[in-house]
C-alpha cells in the first residue's frame, strides 16, 4: 500500500512538475536561460509523472 501512496504522489508531483513547464513556456521569453528552465522542468516533471504511474500499476493490493 505505502508503494501506490508513493505512486500517487510521484504522478501528482509530474503533472504540477509539467503544469509549471508549460506556463513557464507560455510567459517567459526567448533566452537560453528560459529554454533549459523548460527543458529541465519538463524532463523532471515526465520522469516523476511515469515514474508513479508504473508504482501505481504495478503494486499488487493485498487482502487485510
Amino acid at each position: 500500500m505505502e508503494k501506490r501512496v508513493l505512486g500517487i504522489i510521484l504522478s501528482l508531483l509530474g503533472v504540477a512538475g509539467l503544469i509549471y513547464a508549460g506556463v513557464y513556456f507560455m510567459n517567459g521569453g526567448t533566452g537560453t536561460r528560459n529554454v533549459k528552465g523548460i527543458i529541465v522542468a519538463g524532463i523532471i516533471g515526465a520522469i516523476f509523472f511515469f515514474a508513479g504511474i508504473g508504482l501505481v500499476r504495478n503494486t499488487k493490493d493485498k487482502a487485510t
